[in-house]
């Protein structure tokens, strides 16, 4: 995925200014260029196809999801709010927060924000839409591991300290203590919002 920080080291922009401050934004302008058409066809073939499965979503399931989603926009805010200690050049290699969870809270919260969708959605076109964000979110994950592993030494102590798969390392509960709350409560609210408009922006 193209993300601002899927490099440490970047080449410098026109002027001297390191590649992170220069064209982060040129970036993500490339990155919604090709997801914006991606959702726009979706939409229009929305449960299109045979379908692959169909799971019958109780009170239990429905609420679980739910969860995981409040989850997964939280590790989303929660990277943004606060930046990866590795992608500060120079900074302190400590993890803090949300990675102590992740070492890509980001990625792993678009990764999540996917697999929760395919488990309602199991037509072709579902699958091969949702599929898509948890398979790009772990490919894209682990390339930027093994570049940093490669051309940044100072990246290693980071990269032992911190689990790649989400509550899979040590210090994941001190993690959740850490988090910002702002960043908590606004990942929380941001789902609840979403799911409450869900059936009107998006459909069943």
């Amino acid at each position: 995925m193209l993300t601002p920080s899927s490099s440490r080291r970047q080449p410098l922009a026109p002027g001297g200014a390191p590649c992170p401050q220069r064209c982060g934004s040129s970036y993500s302008l490339v990155a919604f260029a090709f997801f914006i058409p991606l959702v726009w066809t979706y939409f229009a073939h929305k449960h299109a196809g045979p379908w692959l499965w169909t799971v019958p979503l109780g009170t239990a399931l429905r609420w679980t999801i739910y969860a995981g989603m409040g989850l997964a926009f939280v590790l989303i805010v929660a990277a943004l709010v606060r930046p990866s200690p590795a992608a500060v050049v120079p900074g302190n290699p400590t993890p803090r927060g949300a990675f102590r969870i992740t070492r890509h809270p980001l990625m792993m919260g678009i990764a999540l924000f996917g697999l929760l969708h395919l488990v309602p959605n199991g037509s072709t076109a579902d699958v091969a839409f949702f599929g898509g964000f948890p398979l790009f979110a772990v490919v894209g994950a682990a390339h930027q591991d093994r570049r940093k592993l490669a051309t940044d030494p100072r990246f290693r102590r980071f990269y032992d300290e911190t689990p790649f798969l989400p509550f899979t390392g040590r210090s994941a509960v001190q993690g959740v203590r850490e988090l910002v709350p702002t960043a908590a409560g606004l990942g929380i609210l941001l789902a609840a919002i979403v799911r409450y408009f869900h059936g009107s922006w998006f459909g069943g």
